[in-house]
């Protein structure tokens, strides 16, 4: 593979670039996550069951498109390198596609409006694959110290938050406002056309802006070996490459919250809505409490891993975030909350959701930061350079599960008989009740699983910064003596024989 040319301190202006990116999956993720299960199911009428099976299905088209994108833009050689053209080519189909998604037919059966509802989703997880996972690829490149490359992840996530978050805020408060009468919000359709406008354009614009920023970096970045590709050295590659301890935990891991984060976010908006009872303006006052903690909390996640590292950081964030999350829940089904409407209950949902983003997005960052990791670890162990496949598989493992907690969530609905066009106030108590049982125990259990994977893991900062020492032994050896370090002169030096052939909370 050829070696990138010495790289001059990353610029804080190359940094925003990049981070500026995230804002565009951010959207497009709080929007889908927020708001189609309701939008489709609430609105449009669509069975809740019919928009999860889709929801899941298209999820699993995404998951095995990921690893051929990230193949492919491993292996890609261009002018604009690996990534660059795959991430400028998604800006336009992207931002339509999304666009078309919350804007569907108004006469159609229900049976045009689902294979509609597939098209738009299947379009816009494909062409988002395009921008997302080459640009997550391009963080361990532009940042490989072990600190340094969390304080990037962490301006990634600022952007993270404010392009999710606050997209939903604008949302509640602007675009899907409710009126004083109680009509409008949510739950009525007009308001979703000029949301849809404003998030396919911030899509379209921040795609942009992030690879056209970070393309002065092009000259510093790994470029693709040029090779024969064989279908069997592509398997063995991609055998060796994740065949890796850490890779293992951590994708057990972000499987597990995959499947809790579908579940969550399927059922978010009627836990708030019914089970709380809460207004729009007070949704978007827990949303903006939300936007604030997780600002706070990607602040402190730096602190925390250099205090006590990525792994045990994460574990006691995680923890926290969970126990602080659902506690409220807890109370309720006890008896032990103020009732719906109540000031008390406010400044309590307040508190907690304030609290728990804190905790939550300091766990995300260190979460990235520590998958990230693994990347060099395999580079050591297999010669080859391989964040697209890497970060591709796991997102394919998360994503083939996330459609799991998506159809838990609408299993839960039908289960307790939840009845469609429900108006706030207006649910029969039980079922409500039975929405927050159902709810607690779930996300537990998954989340809980999720931190005990994270014991497992065994990469800590002496290990990540002796992997960078090796690989620095094995680029200068092949400089000074033209070894191929793709073709395995790293293999060697890391006690290993390369194989033959072609070698992404709240709680």
């Amino acid at each position: 593979m050829s070696q990138a040319l010495a790289r001059p301190p990353l610029g804080f202006g190359t940094r925003l670039a990049y981070a500026v990116g995230a804002t565009a999956n951010s959207v497009k993720l709080r929007g889908l996550s927020t708001f189609l299960l309701i939008f489709y199911n609430q609105v449009v009428g669509l069975p809740a069951e019919t928009v999860g099976a889709i929801l899941m299905g298209a999820l699993i088209f995404d998951a095995f498109v990921d690893p051929t994108v990230g193949q492919i833009s491993d292996n890609f050689r261009s002018k604009l390198g690996r990534r660059h053209p795959f991430m400028y080519m998604a800006a336009v189909p992207v931002s339509v596609a999304y666009f078309l998604l919350w804007n569907p037919p108004k006469d159609w059966s229900h049976e045009a409006i689902a294979a509609y509802l597939v098209a738009c989703l299947l379009a816009v997880r494909l062409f988002d694959t395009f921008f997302e996972l080459p640009h997550n690829a391009l963080a361990p490149e532009l940042a490989k110290d072990y600190q340094e490359r969390t304080r990037l992840l962490s301006m990634r996530a600022l952007f993270t938050v404010a392009g999710g978050l606050g997209m939903t805020v604008a949302a509640y408060q602007f675009f899907l406002k409710e009126h004083p009468d109680g009509s409008g919000g949510v739950l009525a359709r007009e308001g979703y056309l000029g949301y849809s406008i404003c998030a396919a354009l911030i899509i379209f614009s921040t795609i942009l802006i992030s690879t056209r920023g970070t393309q002065s970096q092009i000259p510093y970045l790994r470029q693709a070996p040029i090779r024969k590709i064989t279908f069997s050295g592509m398997a063995k590659e991609i055998y060796a490459t994740l065949n890796n301890r850490a890779f293992v935990v951590a994708t057990l891991t972000g499987m597990f919250i995959a499947v809790a984060m579908g579940a969550r976010n399927g059922l978010e908006l009627y836990i708030g809505l019914f089970f709380w009872g809460l207004k729009q303006s007070q949704l978007a006052l827990m949303t903006s409490a939300g936007v604030a903690g997780s600002l706070l909390g990607v602040l402190m996640a730096p602190t925390v891993v250099k205090r006590i590292g990525k792994k045990y950081g994460a574990i006691i964030m995680f923890a926290g975030a969970l126990t602080v999350g659902l506690a409220p829940i807890a109370a309720r089904l006890v008896g032990m909350m103020p009732p719906n409407g109540s000031q008390a209950l406010i400044a309590i949902l307040l508190a907690e959701t304030f609290v728990n983003a804190v905790l939550a997005a300091a766990t995300g960052v260190i979460l990235v930061a520590l998958t990230s990791d693994v990347i060099e670890d395999a580079e050591v162990k297999t010669g080859r350079r391989s964040e697209g496949l890497l970060l591709s598989a796991d997102n394919l493992f998360k994503k083939i599960v996330s459609g799991l907690g998506i159809f838990i969530s609408t299993a839960i609905l039908k289960a307790i008989e939840f009845p469609i066009g429900a108006k706030r106030g207006q649910v029969d108590p039980q079922i409500v009740h039975d929405l927050g049982l159902a709810f607690l125990p779930t996300v537990t259990v998954l989340y809980g699983l999720a931190i005990v994977c994270l014991f497992a893991f065994n990469i800590d900062k002496a290990k990540h910064e002796a992997n960078l020492a090796k690989l620095s032994e094995a680029a200068a050896l092949a400089e000074e003596g033209g070894v191929d370090q793709e073709a395995g002169g790293l293999g060697g030096l890391a006690g290993g024989a390369a194989p033959e052939g072609l070698r992404s909370i709240r709680s």
